[in-house]
Order: structure tokens, then sequence, then C-alpha cells
């Protein structure tokens, strides 16, 4: 049988449920919105229904059973990772409600959930999920307080004296918590593997293929941060080159594997540039962008004969980099027959009146190969539209959009534009990135989304080398039927969505603000850390020498403040020795041996003072006959009650 005194009552069961969906709160956030709603319903109809009694084995095995298939639904049969891990955390801690009963039972419950707000860590380190996992952590301190209130059957502080036990825990460990973040050696590269997550984060690929990059151009949260020292380029130049692809088979686009091991290309840059900061938010890929084109690759990166940046680990958390850029004035002006070949590679038997047209241009022509180009984007102008909305691609989708359809956005345009080139006979290829960029106008730097992914063609010219052509600009303004922006920015012409747009940079501001003090303090900025003091790049042995120190000094803090409390863990006592050591300055200190009321009438005595003698009455019975009944307005007393002034004759 059950011990009574271990049951929970309405009031604590209440307080232990919402503290435990607080923990929960930032996971829900990162998963997947249908999959964290259903487990949200999932929580609150578990914990309705085991509100009078625990739930029978059963229902409590169905309810797993459930949870395993949401998230095989949302998330497919992938390999473990840790999405999957944190979504199948989410779960459990939805139905764990289903066993609640006694005071043990909401400690375990309270337990597990502080794993919700560290897990959400794995997925999202900014300034919302660490918010909502610092007010978990106090609301599961408030319950863990409550719960040990119920089982000593100590009567309750008030919420206000709660959260002033509660922040004076934190108080303890806080000097401890900071200076293990600024000093303790952060290694440069990490010491185990974070596992991947099973289902990726949009980002750039190194293949295209039709329709591939529909949900990537349909998510518009930030892909990186660009801050410029200096000059700006115009929106011409605002050209992000990524993933250079060239091998073709039909359907698919690819990059050529061995430019990683061919010669660096022959560059002639012009004089103007650019130097600017890049901050790539997390995704599973290794490319990087840069403006076209890099003059070298940072630290950390390598730069292929492509002039394609890629990093040397996967980009899964926040990186910074450094870079300068210059628009070419001659780019691989003499073209070797490796790339030759490769840039004119077409796969047999695809796209047959393709082909066809494109001789045909070649005839009409001649060796004029800027003609050809002039005249396929003259087609585009005259005939094609820009839209989202594309019919699935069949065996030979470039002869289906320049013969059939006519529309689509940037993927059909360069991919169509580059078979049409190759088919006659000018070397060509695709280059994917980004295009464009808006400026948030609070911070002054750029913001580019993953909506603003893009892909254009690079033709090779005689004299001229590799030469930027982007075929989607070409389709008349007429003719762009169906854009991203339109569809985002539809009725943001009023006043209150223009207010929703500049709280929209503000808080994309104060996130690159947390990113720049907190998600990029990294092993070279710990080294800077105390330069403004005169201490230059402190190596490791200085920092574990000052973490040591810094350490030693928060534990003397921490046993200091544990050992008060010990000796006055009750708040009643200690707000009296708090209002005794009032009367000290006065010489009326209590004396050891004195009880409170013998030392109030010494001390009314030399001071007059009835309010005295009151409080010190009530703290009597409070303490030792426990018939006060207002324990909260006793401590609201004792700590508002000063000395009087003057003295008796």
């Amino acid at each position: 049988m059950a011990d009574p005194l271990d049951q929970l009552d309405r009031s604590t069961r209440a307080w232990t449920l919402a503290c435990a969906a607080l923990a929960l709160l930032p996971l829900l956030l990162q998963l997947p919105p249908l999959l964290a709603v259903v487990i949200a319903i999932a929580a609150m109809l578990t914990a309705a229904l085991s509100w009078r009694r625990v739930l029978p084995m059963p229902v409590r095995l169905l309810l797993v059973l459930g949870m395993l298939a949401a998230i095989v639904w949302q998330m497919g049969m992938v390999r473990p990772g840790r999405d999957t891990g944190c979504a199948l955390l989410a779960a459990m801690l939805a139905i764990k409600s289903s066993e609640l009963r006694s005071l043990r039972d909401a400690r375990s419950l309270l337990g597990f959930a502080l794993f919700a707000p560290f897990a959400a860590f794995l997925l999202d380190q900014g300034p919302l999920t660490t918010t909502l996992a610092a007010q978990a952590g106090v609301g599961t301190l408030l319950a863990l307080q409550r719960l040990a209130h119920d089982e000593g059957r100590a009567g309750r502080l008030p919420l206000r004296g709660q959260l002033r036990s509660v922040g004076r825990l934190l108080a303890i460990g806080l000097p401890l918590a900071l200076a293990s973040f600024w000093l303790f050696p952060r290694l440069a590269t990490p010491l185990w593997g974070v596992p991947e997550r099973a289902v990726g984060t949009p980002g750039l690929s190194d293949s295209m293929e039709p329709d591939q990059w529909l949900d990537l151009m349909a998510d518009d949260t930030p892909a990186l941060r660009v801050q410029f020292f200096g000059a700006v380029p115009e929106p011409a130049q605002r050209y992000w080159r990524g993933p250079v692809l060239t091998a073709f088979d039909g359907r698919r686009w690819s990059r050529d594997r061995a430019s990683a091991r061919r010669p660096a290309a022959t560059v002639e840059a012009s004089a103007q540039g650019w130097d600017y900061q890049i901050d790539y938010e997390p995704t599973d890929r290794r490319q990087l962008v840069a403006l076209d084109l890099p003059s070298r690759a940072p630290e950390g990166s390598t730069l292929d004969a492509d002039m394609s940046l890629s990093s040397e680990r996967p980009l899964a958390s926040l990186s910074r980099w450094r870079l300068h850029s210059a628009p070419p004035a001659r780019f691989d002006s003499t073209l070797s027959p490796y790339l030759r070949r490769a840039a004119l590679q077409l796969p047999g038997g695809f796209n047959p009146r393709t082909a066809t047209l494109a001789q045909q241009w070649r005839q009409e022509a001649g060796a004029d190969d800027e003609a050809i180009v002039r005249r396929a984007l003259q087609w585009i102008t005259r005939d094609f539209s820009y839209t989202l909305a594309t019919p699935p691609a069949g065996r030979d989708p470039v002869d289906e959009f320049l013969f059939g359809y006519k529309a689509g956005f940037c993927q059909h345009f360069s991919s169509a534009f580059v078979v049409l080139m190759r088919n006659a006979g000018i070397p060509a290829r695709v280059v994917t990135g980004f295009a464009g960029g808006t400026r948030n106008r609070i911070g002054d730097y750029w913001v580019l989304r993953r909506m603003d992914a893009h892909a254009w063609a690079e033709v090779w010219l005689p004299q001229r080398g590799w030469v930027r052509v982007n075929p989607t600009a070409a389709v008349a303004p007429e003719r762009i039927l169906d854009t991203l922006d339109d569809r985002l920015q539809a009725g943001t012409d009023t006043p209150m969505q223009q207010r929703w747009l500049q709280l929209g940079q503000m808080g994309d501001w104060l996130r690159r603000g947390w990113n720049d003090l907190v998600l990029s303090f990294d092993a070279r900025r710990q080294q800077q850390l105390l330069k403004p003091l005169g201490l230059d790049d402190l190596g490791p042995a200085q920092l574990i020498a000052g973490f040591v120190t810094a350490a030693l000094m928060a534990l003397a803090w921490m046993a200091w403040l544990l050992a008060r409390g010990e000796r006055e863990r009750d708040p009643l006592l200690r707000g009296w020795h708090r209002l005794g050591r009032r009367y000290a300055p006065l010489g009326l200190a209590r004396e050891p041996h004195e009880t409170a009321q013998d030392w109030a009438r010494r001390v009314h005595a030399r001071r007059p003072d009835p309010a005295l003698l009151a409080l010190s009455q009530r703290f009597a019975d409070a303490r030792y006959a426990g018939t006060c009944t207002e324990l909260a307005s006793l401590l609201r007393d004792l700590r508002r009650h000063r000395p009087t002034s003057g003295a008796s004759p």
C-alpha cells in the first residue's frame, strides 16, 4: 500500500507537470513542426488521462508504440542521429506523466525533464533556446524545492521567497560556470564527434538534379551573414560562388572530383576588391561560398581548380571566415584539353531536340561563340517565364523545358543553358551558390537566406576565359510570374507588416550579437581574452593556471555560501539573525546565551521599541511553539524592521 505521506496533492502535481512542460518546450521548437504538435498533444492527453490514477500498462505500451510510429512517420526509417534521438527523448518525456503518482515519481519526472533543454542545445544554441532552457532550469528547481517542503511537511514559502532561495543556488554556481566558459582551455578541434543529424540541415550540395532545390528555396531562414570592411559590391556583383558542377548524366549535375587535384586556375584579378567576413549558420555540408572570385583560401579551407571553397570539416556549428575577393579580368583564358573535354561532355541519347537546335545555331553563327550566347539569352527574354510551379521532369528534362512548358526557376534555366551551349560546342558549366542578400540596417550587415540559393552558368570564350552568364536574369520582368519573395512578402506594404519586418531585423541583429559574443568564442578568441590587460596570446598552460585559480576562488565562494546556508537553513531563523545584526553597530548585539525575548527586552530597556518586543514574541511562537499561522507576514516584518532612533534616559 502506498505511503500517504508520499502522495502528491493537486497543486504540487499541477506545478510538476507545468515545469516538465516548460522543460520540454525548447526541444519541441527544434523538431519538425507537425511532429512537435503531435508530441505536445500526446503530453496533454497523457497528463489529463492519468490525473486521477496511473494508466494501465497496456495503455502505456500503446502510447510508446504510437510515439515511435509518429517519429517514423515524420522522419522516416533513417539511421540514428541527433534529431531522431532528440525526438525520441521528447516523445518519452511526453508520456512519462502516465505513471506520476507520488513525490518520488515527481522527482523522477523532473530529473528526466532536465535532459530535454540539454538535448535542445544539440540542435540549436541560439538565444531563444538558451532563454527557454534557463527558465526550465529555474522552474525545475522551484518544483524540487516544493517537493522537499512537502516531504518534510514544512510550511511552503511564498513564491517570492522561493525565487530568492533558487536565486541563491544560482549565485553559488555562477562564478564557477563563468570561469569554465571563459578560461577552461578550448580545443581548436573537437575531442570527440557529435553524431550527425539524420535529417540533414538544408545547405548547398555538390550536385543538382530536377526539382531538388524546391525545399531549399522554400526555406527563408538565414544561411549566412556578411560584414563588409570597406566597399560593398553592387547588386550585379553580389554572386556568392559555391560548388561548380561540370559532370552531367542527363538528369543530374555533379562536381568534377578531379578538380581538387588539378592545379589552381590562372586568374587575372581586376583592381577592384572586397574585404569581408562571413558567419555561417550550421549545416551538415562542407561547401563554402565567396564572392566571385576568392583571392585565396582562408585557414581551415581549400580552394579547388574551379575556384570553389570547401571547409576541411563539416560546418556543423557556427563558423566565421575572413575572405577577400576580386572580380576577374581574365579567368583561365587558356583552357587545357582535359578541361575542354569535361566542359563539353554530354551523355548520349538525351535531349535530342536541344542538340538539333544547337547544331543549327552553330552552322548559322560560324565561329562566333558570343553570338550563340546572345541568341540564347534573347530567346529566353522573348519566350520564357519565371515560376516555381513546374511539372515533374521526365526523361529529357532540357527538351521538355526549352520546347514544352518554357517556365521554371534558376535550376531549369542554368541546366538547359549549359546543355544548349555544350551541344553548340561551347565549353560551359553550372555554378551554384547564392545571389543577392538583404541588408540589415540596424547592424549594417548583409543576410543571405537559404532561399537566396541560385544557379547560373559559366561559358568559356576565347581571349576572355570563363565568363559568368545568368540566364535566369534574362527573363523579361513581365514574365516573372511567381517568386518566393512574392509569396513571402504578400501584404507587406501595410504599416503592420512593415513593423513586423523591422522587428525581424531587430531579432536577427540580436541573434548575430549572440553568435558573436557566445557561440563564436573559440580557442583563438580565448587566447586573446586578456590582451587588453597586456597578456597576449595565452597558451594552454597559462589558461589552465588561470582557470584553476578562478575555479578555486569560485569553490571557496560556494563553500562559504553552502556552509552559511547549512547553518541557517530555516528562512525564519535567517531573517531573525539578520534583524539582530542591524543592532550590532549600536552595541546591542545578541549574546549567545540570550533567548529572543530576553534580548528584545534588553534592547527595549535601552531603546524603547514595542515593535521589537512584538516581533520577538511572534518569532518565538513560530519557531518553537508552532502557533504562528502567518509565516509570510512575519518574514516580511523581520525584513522591514529597523532600530529606533535615540535611547531612554
